[in-house]
């Protein structure tokens, strides 16, 4: 698997990236893929790609604030990017791995090689839910997919020293919970992994046994992207 330890400049190219690593694997040929980590430099709020922008997010206060609300093309709910979130994405071959043709097993495939990677900083998480890593009963990671003909990409967040504060600010309630949530508000959901980014890219890292990509990442293809797509309210406020 190929690794890609980069942070781009700005929110908009940071989301384009992991869509063109997604694009450069659908073409690829032998398969290819690959593991990106990342952390932002600043705050921004993420869209799922059906996500409703007005109740998922506190629009006119992230406006006030002056932070940003983006749309990303993989679904699920509204997420808050800061930094003390570690920023994780693989890019899977259908190929390689038939199986996750079914969606139920690439949520199992991806949280559980995730789990398997972070156990020797935290033998206790779990999987709950369709796609959330927790802490007894508290989110520290959540993931979304996006699903081409030859490949998926599958990413999501490990918080571990984020101001989580933030999200009771910038995000509403959600309309859809899993179970186990039971109505909660986001600052008695949500928690910090207890470990360093250090640690967790060292662990990510070896868990998918990941290694330097013998290849520049598309850097063309994320100027496209930024430009159609990223800095447009067409695309990040359509809904």
């Amino acid at each position: 698997m190929h690794l890609f330890d980069l942070t781009l400049p700005t929110p908009q190219e940071n989301l384009a990236l992991d869509e063109a690593l997604l694009e450069h694997a659908e073409a690829s040929d032998p398969p290819c893929e690959m593991l990106r980590i990342w952390e932002s430099r600043e705050t921004f709020v993420v869209l799922g790609r059906s996500s409703q922008a007005a109740l998922e997010a506190n629009l006119e206060f992230c406006r006030r604030q002056g932070i940003c609300v983006l749309r990303r093309t993989s679904g699920g709910a509204a997420v808050v990017v800061a930094p003390g979130a570690l920023m994780y994405a693989v890019v899977l071959s259908y190929e390689v791995r038939p199986a996750l043709h079914s969606l139920d097993e690439a949520h199992r495939f991806v949280l559980q090689t995730t789990l398997a990677a972070l156990a020797p900083l935290m033998p206790q998480a779990t999987h709950q839910g369709i796609c959330d890593l927790t802490l007894g009963e508290q989110k520290f990671s959540g993931n979304s997919v996006r699903c081409k003909q030859r490949s998926l990409l599958y990413h999501g967040t490990l918080l571990y020293g984020m101001d989580l504060s933030l999200v009771e600010q910038y995000l509403q309630m959600p309309s859809r919970q899993p179970d186990y949530r039971r109505n909660r508000p986001h600052g008695s959901f949500i928690t910090n992994a207890p470990a360093d980014a250090a640690a967790l890219r060292r662990a990510l890292i070896a868990g998918w046994r990941a290694t330097p990509a013998p290849f520049d990442w598309p850097r063309q293809r994320v100027r496209q992207l930024v430009l159609e797509r990223y800095h447009r309210d067409e695309w990040n406020l359509q809904r």
